[in-house]
C-alpha cells in the first residue's frame, strides 16, 4: 500500500485474475498519466533477489519484475531514461554495501530504489545492529549525491494457509519494515507500505519457495511504486 490510497480491495478467493482484469493493477494510460513530469533521469535498484524481480511466473501476466515494470513506465515518459539493476538473488546488506553500491555512485542515479535486508535475517544470529548501520550508510551514500531515495516495506503474508511454515519469519519481518520507515523518514525516501496491502491475502501471492512474490504480485509492487513515486511528483 502505497502513501496514497490503494487501487482496489478485492475479494482474494476470486480466481483465476490477469493483468487485464486485475483490480490493484495500473494501466499503461494510468501509469504515464501518473508519472507524466517525472523529473528523473536515471535509474537505478540495488539490493537482494526482490530487487533483482525473482518469482515464479504467474498465468495472464507478463514474466516481467517489479523494478523493470517501474522502469518501463518511467522510459514511457522519459525515453532517454538511464536504468541500471544490480540486484542479486542471496544478497545481505552487507554484500550490498560493498560490492553494489560503488558500481551505483558510478552510474549516479537521480532516483535509486534500496531493498535489501531480508538475507540478513536468515543467517543465524542475525544481527539487528549491523543491519541497521548497513542500511543507513547505504542510503546516507546515495542522497549524499542528490539522488532521490525510495524504499517499500514487506507485505504481511503469513496468515494465508500456505505460508504457515514461513510464520516465524513474521516478527523479524515487522522489525526489518520498522527499520525501512526510520530510514524512509531519515533520508526523505519515497516509501511504499505493502504490510497491510490487499494483495497480502492472495493465495497465489507467493512463489513456491514460499519467499518472493509470484509474476503477479510484481506487478503490484510496481503500480503501486508508481503511485508513490507520483505522490512525490505532485508534492515537488
Amino acid at each position: 500500500m502505497s502513501s496514497t490510497t490503494p487501487l482496489s480491495s478485492d475479494d482474494h478467493r476470486a480466481a483465476p485474475r490477469t493483468e487485464t482484469d486485475d483490480p490493484l493493477l495500473l494501466t499503461p494510460k494510468q501509469a504515464h498519466t501518473l508519472l507524466a513530469g517525472a523529473p528523473w533521469r536515471r535509474f537505478a535498484v540495488l539490493g537482494d533477489s526482490i530487487a533483482a524481480g525473482t518469482g515464479d511466473p504467474s498465468p495472464g501476466y507478463a514474466p516481467t519484475g517489479w523494478a523493470d515494470r517501474v522502469a518501463a513506465a518511467l522510459t514511457a515518459v522519459q525515453p532517454t531514461l538511464a536504468y541500471r539493476n544490480t540486484g542479486r538473488i542471496g544478497a545481505t546488506s552487507t554484500q550490498v554495501l560493498d560490492r553494489q553500491l560503488p558500481e551505483i555512485l558510478e552510474f549516479a542515479p537521480d532516483l535509486v530504489h534500496v531493498n535489501c535486508g531480508g538475507n540478513d535475517l536468515f543467517e543465524p544470529g542475525a544481527d539487528l545492529d549491523r543491519l541497521r548501520e548497513n542500511l543507513s550508510t547505504i542510503c546516507a551514500a546515495l542522497t549524499a549525491t542528490g539522488a532521490q531515495l525510495s524504499v517499500f516495506t514487506v507485505a504481511d503474508v503469513w496468515d494465508v494457509e500456505r505460508m504457515a511454515p514461513m510464520r516465524p519469519m513474521r516478527p523479524k519481518m515487522a522489525a526489518l519494515n520498522d527499520m525501512v520507515r526510520v530510514i524512509a523518514a531519515d533520508y526523505d525516501a519515497v516509501l511504499t507500505e505493502f504490510w497491510e496491502h490487499p494483495v497480502r491475502s492472495r493465495p497465489e501471492l507467493m512463489s513456491a519457495d514460499l519467499l518472493h512474490f509470484t509474476t503477479s504480485g510484481h506487478a503490484v509492487v510496481a503500480s503501486e511504486v508508481i503511485q508513490s513515486l507520483s505522490a512525490r511528483i505532485a508534492a515537488a
